[in-house]
C-alpha cells in the first residue's frame, strides 16, 4: 500500500507511521509499486540528475521507520515538489510515459493510464500542499 499525504512537518508526518495517514491528512492511495525508487526516477525525469546521485544524496529522505522493517514514511524532496508543481499536463504525461518505459526495462509492468493518474494526482497534491505551506510525504506498508 502506498499513500502520498500532506503534513505540516516531519514530526506530524512521522505520526502516520503505525497506521498510515488516515483521515487526519489529505492523501492519495495507490496500489503496490516501489514509491522510493519512483520518486527518485520522477525527479531525474523532471529535474535532471542521475538516480545514483540522488540516492547518494539521501533521497528519498526517511522520516520514520526503517526500510527493512515494514512501514516507512519518507519526504518528497523540495526539488521534486517544485518540479511537479511547475510541470504542465503534457510534461506530466511525458514523465509518466517515460517512467512506464523505465519500469518495463526492469521487468515491471505499469499501465500507462495508471502511471498518468499517479503522476498527475501527485502533482495536484503537491500544488495543494504548497498553497497550504505544507509538505508532501509518502507512507508505505
Amino acid at each position: 500500500m502506498v499513500k502520498f499525504f500532506v503534513a505540516a512537518d516531519d514530526m506530524s508526518a512521522g505520526m502516520a507511521l503505525a497506521t498510515g495517514p488516515g483521515w487526519a491528512f489529505e492523501s492519495l492511495s495507490f496500489g503496490n509499486f516501489g514509491p522510493e525508487a519512483a520518486v527518485v526516477e520522477w525527479e531525474c525525469l523532471l529535474a535532471g540528475g542521475s538516480f545514483e546521485e540522488l540516492v547518494e544524496a539521501g533521497e528519498p529522505r526517511l522520516v520514520a521507520g526503517q526500510d527493512n522493517d515494514g512501514c516507512v514514511v519518507f519526504a518528497i524532496s523540495p526539488r521534486l515538489t517544485t518540479a511537479l508543481a511547475d510541470a504542465g499536463h503534457t510534461r506530466l504525461r511525458d514523465v509518466a510515459a517515460s517512467w512506464v518505459q523505465l519500469r518495463a526495462e526492469d521487468g515491471e509492468v505499469i499501465d500507462t493510464e495508471i502511471a498518468d493518474r499517479i503522476v498527475g494526482d501527485l502533482a495536484a497534491l503537491v500544488t495543494t500542499a504548497q498553497r497550504q505551506n505544507q509538505n508532501v510525504y509518502c507512507w508505505v506498508a
